[in-house]
């Protein structure tokens, strides 16, 4: 991933960053530099929190782009609602970049709606593995069969392999 461009953000945009995320994920990101990267051979717009690629913004189907955690960051700043929490059998799937299937499925936050963007960490520790977008409300997500979010970054992919 080649930077095209890299700069230090305003007061206003780091506040819109900073809100949306404790808004979505119940996340607060304190931090003594934010620096948007956007790159010549991606799509992806990135956002260094002192130095490291934490938030990504995320293209919707009406909207503007949104900003959210990226793996590394949910990772750094714990996320503590938008959360999906897969299996052990799931997680070499999700970390491969697949999407979620209900039978992984073992938690899901309700106030997630169709259409937000998600946070999917395993049981055991708690650690995220990928970012996605759900398909359907979170009390909707656990049961048989299905697929319910669609995975949009992960770990080992070229952004979470990124780094200045």
């Amino acid at each position: 991933m080649d930077v095209k461009s890299r700069h230090h953000l305003r007061a206003d945009a780091i506040s819109e960053i900073t809100d949306a995320v404790a808004e979505t994920l119940g996340v607060e990101i304190e931090a003594e530099t934010f620096e948007k990267v956007e790159f010549e051979d991606s799509d992806w717009d990135v956002v260094l929190v002192d130095g490291e690629p934490a938030v990504l913004y995320v293209e919707g189907d009406d909207s503007d782009p949104e900003p959210f955690l990226t793996v590394k960051g949910a990772n750094e700043y714990e996320p503590r609602s938008n959360v999906v929490t897969v299996d052990a059998g799931a997680i070499s799937f999700v970390s491969d970049g697949a999407d979620v299937m209900r039978p992984g499925i073992v938690e899901a936050d309700d106030s997630i709606e169709a259409g937000d963007l998600v946070a999917i960490a395993e049981e055991t520790h708690g650690k995220v593995l990928a970012i996605g977008r759900a398909r359907v409300a979170g009390s909707e997500m656990v049961g048989e069969e299905g697929k319910v979010v669609d995975s949009i970054h992960h770990v080992g992919d070229e952004l979470y392999e990124f780094a200045i």
